[in-house]
């Protein structure tokens, strides 16, 4: 996973390439010394948590240099891999300046690690600068998978601030059920929430969301694809939810008393083209449509998987940032 400074324009919540018409045919955790006897022990210990980034990050620019998806499956799971697997696909299939931009090595500096206690939970996260972007900062998740820690989420906060994570004594985070309700919603009810701002324009789970910038984005997006559709106005444009790679989502309590979650969304925007010009046109897929086998006709399906960060606190549920990859294209 690059920096999102190198993150391919696919990473778009909708697909925007032109769909053209033809004729008739388409923590700080524990540090690394052994802990006194009666010390609770955090998921990993701070030098292994390093440990593991500083692998990522070798491991990680070795596979992007290479598109090479199954290097990176060593390190990557869930829903950050199924996003970046599409996002090789893509730089492939792309001009060979991209795939160079892609392909350029970067690292994650100042770094804090917030770990969980040992039991609790079986990840951590992992905040940072990159050596790409300097003022943005990203929160990693790395979850236990098949024995190894492995990314599952990373996700850059565009310049909004990060709450404080709750330490104990020991400085270990405090790990919060994603089904336990804050407020009016759950950590694990966010994605669905921000869904439906794209399907309905929010007017049934979206409705519990405080107004903020990736919320009124994702309202307008819904407005224009219902005034203006696909194709010039001669296709519609819909979004459906869909069930995310990987659903599992990420909670911690914050210094301030609230819940930072970290949360996958998904979703498939479908663009059909309308009955009085299916006789005589068909719906043509994009360069990056077809890259992922789209081919010509009346219905267009697009897939993108997601990820999000939401705060919340009894009186709000504020989305600060998402971000999308497009992964398939029908």
């Amino acid at each position: 996973m690059s920096p999102h400074t190198t993150r391919l324009k696919a990473a778009a919540i909708g697909a925007t390439t032109a769909l053209a018409l033809t004729a008739c045919g388409g923590g700080t955790g524990s540090d690394g010394d052994k802990a006194a006897a009666g010390t609770p022990q955090g998921v990993v210990s701070q030098a292994e948590a390093k440990k593991i980034a500083d692998h990522y990050e070798q491991v990680n620019n070795k596979a992007n240099a290479a598109q090479d998806e199954k290097l990176l499956a060593t390190v990557e799971a869930g829903q950050v891999y199924a996003m970046d697997k599409a996002t090789y696909t893509l730089v492939k299939a792309g001009p060979a300046k991209e795939r160079k931009a892609y392909a350029k090595p970067f690292s994650y500096r100042d770094r804090q690690y917030v770990i969980p206690e040992k039991g609790t939970a079986t990840w951590f996260a992992v905040r940072a600068t990159s050596s790409q972007d300097s003022e943005n900062s990203v929160v990693l998740v790395f979850d236990k998978v098949g024995g190894t820690h492995k990314m599952v989420l990373s996700l850059w906060t565009d310049g909004a601030s990060l709450p404080e994570p709750a330490l104990d004594k020991h400085g270990l985070a405090e790990v919060v059920d994603p089904g336990t309700k804050v407020g009016k919603l759950a950590p694990s009810d966010i994605g669905a929430a921000y869904e439906d701002l794209l399907q309905t324009g929010g007017k049934k789970k979206g409705t519990a969301l405080t107004s903020t910038k990736p919320v009124e984005n994702a309202k307008k997006i819904h407005q224009r694809s219902g005034k203006e559709g696909a194709a010039d106005g001669m296709a519609t444009k819909m979004f459906f939810a869909k069930t995310p790679a990987d659903p599992s989502v990420y909670a911690l309590r914050t210094a301030d008393g609230g819940v930072l979650a970290l949360f996958p969304a998904a979703h498939k925007q479908e663009s059909l083209l309308k009955e009085p010009y299916r006789s005589s046109a068909s719906l043509v897929p994009s360069e990056e449509q077809s890259a992922f086998g789209a081919t010509r006709g009346p219905l267009i399906t697009d897939t993108f998987e997601g990820q999000g960060i939401a705060e919340l606190t009894p009186k709000a549920a504020r989305i600060t940032a998402v971000d999308f990859q497009h992964v398939d294209a029908r």
